[in-house]
């Protein structure tokens, strides 16, 4: 696949991969904005500047696998958007990865709007929906010690440290439930969904099995 865009919450503890692709992609801040085509990408211009950027893109979630759906697990439309919801109600911050073959995007973000209806229509069950996202850096606050030996302009140009993101050491293990793949589980805890292969082989798991995995059962990882 070309493209995709991911979007993740807590160190992947939650995540999917958009089942249809936008259009376009929509990044830029508030004095500058610029809208790329993600179908004829062409030559990448990148913005620079000091503001946080913010993105933007309009897709579908389909109720059926359409030709044009670009991922091999699909949810149900209602799924993605409870995602969204309650990642929007924690107040933390996602993941937006955005990958294609001339330009990359891997950031922490906010969702700044996320709006959606069903399709009438032909498309029974789908859903329509709009999503902003803005750029966002970890800060946390610094402990300054001050004696009377300490100039005050040394005080103020102390900076707060950004807090590093929390990298959670991967599982060894992981329980199988409904809908997964093996792909989608070296995608999630491997970073690459090729590398499926080596747990089918690590948990001897024949080639019959692949496409009717048992709920429940624990699979080793790599």
């Amino acid at each position: 696949m070309p493209y995709g865009i991911e979007l993740s919450f807590n160190d992947k503890a939650e995540f999917f991969q958009l089942p249809v692709m936008p259009g376009s992609l929509e990044i830029g801040d508030s004095a500058n904005a610029k809208t790329y085509d993600i179908v004829a990408l062409g030559e990448i211009n990148v913005i620079k500047n000091p503001k946080l950027s913010e993105y933007g893109f309009s897709s579908l979630f389909p109720a059926q696998r359409y030709p044009f759906v670009t991922v091999q697990t699909l949810l149900q439309p209602i799924e993605y958007v409870r995602f969204i919801i309650k990642w929007m109600a924690s107040r933390q911050p996602i993941r937006f990865i955005f990958t294609s073959d001339r330009y990359d995007i891997n950031t922490l973000a906010s969702i700044e709007s996320f709006d959606w209806k069903e399709v009438a229509g032909g498309g029974a069950g789908d859903i329509d929906y709009d999503i902003k996202l803005k750029m966002y850096v970890p800060y946390a606050a610094k402990k300054v010690e001050i004696s009377q030996q300490t100039p005050i302009a040394a005080v103020i140009a102390t900076t707060a440290t950004p807090a590093r993101p929390d990298e959670t050491q991967q599982p060894k293990t992981y329980t199988l439930v409904a809908g997964d793949t093996l792909w989608a589980v070296a995608k999630q805890f491997l970073g690459n969904g090729a590398r499926w292969p080596e747990i089918q082989k690590l948990n001897g798991i024949a080639d019959a099995e692949i496409k009717r995995l048992q709920i429940g059962r624990v699979l080793k990882l790599p």
